[in-house]
């Protein structure tokens, strides 16, 4: 049977929208579909007859308290959200190479992982982490305070918590500006999420809302000495939960666990553990942090009798046969549906944890699978749909329909061979464990942007990120514009996305709308079953090789420029376009790209002419096929406890001109938590050799004529306990030893230089703060380049950090530089003469400044590893 005119479809599936539309899952992309145990299916039964929230707020991804999280979610049965505002962009990245807005993709995606445990949902706001901030004062100058605290007013209107808690307190205790700034935001958005004067443009979707009390989450690692914690308000987040098997504290570090860049791994805790509440705003409690909130369903009218009947089917609920609930759910169900317009909030809310209790109760299996990773827009992909019940509930499949909301399009699947469905009409009787499956086609519309995270698209400022307005309106025929669903995109962690299949079961009698986003799936012979999302990509992908590219002279260096398919037969040329003054040969190349996912690699000569000036610039790729240009590349970010992410960057690098001269040639290289220093080495000339830590013996080493150590080896690289010895012997005999900062806990040893020296967690966060040369005669500032405070400009994020607070009078200190309003800090660059060699310690961040292509920061180094040559 052929699907009938658009405009009978959109009607009717108007209609079915507005009756029934549920959420399914909480949109969790890229994971295997979700499966519940009979005691989780408990537990959720339990939660329905709780009506509460809370919503905790911190300033970074790791910030929160995952023990209390987990015991709220799972213990207390209420909704918990976390709202960090921030996605952790300025943090320092252990397990690999990614800065700044690669690792702000990391740290949201170990949120997602964290609150996949410990039951908690996640929110942002558009905030960019621009680093470490001392003040909030300075923090607010950079970011847009109005803007950061109508995102917390936009969630907490959206998810109307009764309790809000912060992690952090209002003031100096805090420890970072971030921190004060994200209570100080908390505290006021408190009382602007209720007063509709305050961002009135909010309510043309949600409402004002007054959450009952906000706290702040203290510890005895905020208390004053002396001070007595008998006054605040506490309660014991130890507890363990029988029907999860595990303590709160267990669930807690795993969630924490998951915050692996930052390295984060924590042990389990058992037994009771105390949190203790301080009171920043609203009514005050003496003995729960929910007093005075009636989270039964009498807060909802006409909700008693809900309340009843949900106790009714937790008394009968049969852990061995859950299927045996359906019948008591789809009454509670319908029983949400006839409350009136006051509870509209929790019948949304209860609804759709009722269908997803629905879902685990059946055994439903409902996946859509692509068979490719990506697709370019405007290209047809095929999805496989498959629907599995496991229980001996009768279930139709009604019909399966695609949306993709970027566009404000439904499309009904179908194909000429066969029709799925139509509205109220049985496709097919799904039997007990006999999936049903289907492939139909899915074409990107050509208007589809690539799948770059959606805070990425547009280029925004240091502190805040760009946010494209994203509220979709469906027109249509028979009932006019009509919201169906929130999708703007402001607080969600990741993109809606880019297709997604609807399944409308009917269960009973009851028609019950499941969402789910179309994936990637494959199989890897060693971790077996894997999902990643569904990327959008570019005809062709641009990737510039390399980070920065430095010209300590006239001669050409190579660039080369990776074009990869994005679709078959993709044919074009690629060209640089260079500051004034520089030239590259030849002018462009063709390229022909014959299957989709090939690459080809073409390579550029690139040098500075005459009137090249000195300084940084920027190199920029640009492929042009049939008369468009393409800028922007590609990257895959791949580690085993996130999904697969796919960015793409604009293909640009920094170029730079600087008058550099270097002594030495060899250089050994000890990576530490991952950095991109040896590029930048190689870049100016130096060969550099990694080294590995059982390559570091005194025989191997006598060949470099410096060895440098990798930002935090001393946290990261435990073998450096035992090898210390051998590294002293290498200065001792005349080696240069340049250690970049090392975090001033958790070191391997106790003692990381020649002489002692106390690290701290001082540092310089004004990434431009004036520098004092304090011995000019110094041979670091000499030679073999002169060294002067204009070679400190233009650095970004911060100057540095992680500088000794004490250091033996051995240590000759180079320069000086303080924050506002702050004593100088000398310790950002330490020498030391060891016997025949030297010793430097320096906190200076180069592993920011050299990527960004700083050309003081080249300078510097440099003369770091020349000294003494």
């Amino acid at each position: 049977m052929r699907i009938r005119s658009t405009s009978f479809l959109r009607a009717a599936l108007a209609t079915f929208f507005l009756l029934t539309y549920t959420l399914l899952l909480g949109k969790v992309h890229a994971q295997a579909p979700k499966t519940w145990t009979s005691s989780e299916i408990l537990l959720g039964l339990k939660k329905l007859n709780v009506l509460g929230s809370a919503l905790y707020l911190a300033a970074h991804p790791d910030d929160e308290n995952t023990r209390l999280i987990a015991y709220l979610a799972n213990g207390r049965l209420v909704e918990t959200g976390y709202l960090s505002c921030t996605r952790g962009d300025g943090g320092q990245n252990l397990i690999g190479p990614e800065l700044r807005e690669q690792l702000g993709v990391i740290r949201t995606q170990e949120l997602l992982a964290a609150r996949r445990i410990d039951g908690g949902r996640q929110f942002f706001t558009r905030a960019n982490d621009f680093g470490f901030s001392k003040t909030p004062e300075e923090t607010f100058t950079i970011w847009d305070k109005e803007q950061v605290l109508a995102d917390m007013v936009w969630v907490i209107r959206q998810r109307r918590p009764d309790v809000m808690i912060t992690r952090f307190p209002p003031d100096a205790r805090a420890g970072h500006g971030h921190h004060t700034a994200s209570a100080l935001l908390a505290i006021e958005a408190f009382s602007a999420a209720a007063d509709p004067k305050r961002f009135p443009e909010q309510l043309k979707f949600v409402q004002p809302w007054q959450a009952k009390r906000l706290v702040w989450n203290t510890g005895s690692f905020f208390v004053k000495p002396g001070e007595n914690m008998d006054g605040y308000l506490k309660l014991d987040a130890g507890g363990y939960n029988p029907l999860l098997g595990q303590s709160y504290g267990e669930i807690a570090a795993r969630s924490r666990s998951q915050h692996k860049s930052q390295g984060f791994g924590s042990a389990a805790t058992r037994g009771e553990a105390l949190e203790y509440f301080q009171l920043l705003k609203g009514e005050p409690a003496k003995t729960d942090l929910f007093e005075g909130v009636d989270m039964t369903w009498n807060r909802v009218p006409g909700g008693a009798a809900i309340g009843k009947m949900i106790d009714e089917v937790i008394r009968k609920y049969d852990p061995s046969n859950p299927s045996a609930s359906v019948a008591g759910l789809l009454k509670v169900r319908m029983a949400l549906g006839k409350l009136p317009k006051e509870a509209s909030y929790w019948d949304g809310e209860k609804e759709r944890e009722i269908d997803r209790l629905i879902y685990g109760c059946l055994g439903l299996s409902l996946s859509a699978t692509s068979q490719e990773a990506s697709i370019p827009s405007g290209d047809k992909i095929h999805i496989n749909v498959e629907a599995l019940s496991r229980s001996s509930v009768p279930v139709k499949l009604i019909y399966i329909v695609q949306v993709n909301f970027h566009t404000k399009e439904i499309a009904i699947a179908s194909s000429e061979e066969n029709q799925l469905g139509l509205l109220g009409q049985a496709v097919e009787n799904l039997k007990a464990n006999k999936p049903f499956s289907k492939q139909i086609d899915f074409i990107v519309p050509s208007e589809y942007s690539v799948s770059q995270p959606y805070w990425l698209r547009d280029n925004g400022t240091v502190g805040m990120y760009k946010i494209p307005k994203v509220v979709e309106s469906i027109d249509w025929p028979m009932h006019g514009s009509a919201n169906l669903v929130d999708r703007d995109v402001l607080g969600k962690p990741e993109n809606i996305p880019v297709a997604e299949v609807f399944f409308v079961l009917e269960v009973n009698g009851t028609k019950i709308f499941y969402t789910i986003p179309v994936q990637y799936k494959s199989t890897d012979p060693v971790e077996g079953e894997k999902y990643r999302p569904l990327t959008v990509v570019p005809p062709v992908a641009v990737n510039i090789g390399g980070r920065a590219y430095v010209f300590a002279d006239n001669q050409p260096k190579t660039v080369p420029v990776t074009l990869r398919a994005g679709k078959a037969g993709v044919k074009g040329s690629v060209a640089l376009t260079l500051p004034a003054g520089w030239k590259a040969e030849p002018a462009s190349i063709s390229f022909d790209l014959l299957a989709k996912d090939a690459d080809q690699t073409v390579y550029f000569q690139v040098q500075p002419g005459a009137g090249a000036a000195e300084g940084k610039g920027e190199l920029r790729a640009v492929a042009t096929v049939d008369d468009q240009p393409y800028t922007r590349g590609i990257q895959t970010i791949q580690y085993n406890h996130i999904p697969t992410q796919t960015l793409f960057p604009e293909a640009v690098a920094p170029l730079v001109k600087l008058n550099l001269k270097r002594k030495g040639q060899e250089i050994g290289y000890l990576m530490g938590a991952g950095d991109e220093v040896p590029d930048a080495l190689r870049q100016v000339g130096y060969s550099v050799t990694l080294l590995k830590p059982e390559d570091i013996t005194e025989e191997r080493l006598r060949r470099f004529d410096a060895v440098v150590l990798g930002v935090r080896a001393y946290n990261t690289v435990d073998r450096l306990r035992s090898l210390q010895p051998t590294l002293l012997r290498y200065v001792e005999q005349g080696g240069n030893l340049v250690v970049q900062y090392v975090v001033n806990r958790g070191t391997v040893l106790p003692e990381i230089g020649p002489y002692p020296l106390t690290l701290s967690n001082d540092r310089v966060t004004v990434e431009n703060a004036p520098v004092t040369l304090l011995n000019p005669k110094q041979p670091l500032l000499n030679t073999p380049n002169k060294i002067t405070a204009q070679d400190f400009e233009g650095w970004v994020q911060e100057q540095g950090l992680y500088y000794p607070s004490k250091w033996d009078p051995k240590y000759q200190t180079v320069i000086s530089a303080h924050d506002p309003g702050e004593p100088a800090k000398e310790s950002a660059i330490l020498v030391a003469d060891y016997g025949k060699g030297h010793y430097i310690y320096t906190g200076l961040s180069f592993f920011r400044e050299l990527p960004a292509g700083v050309p003081g920061a080249y300078r510097l180094l440099t003369n770091m590893v020349s000294l003494g040559k």
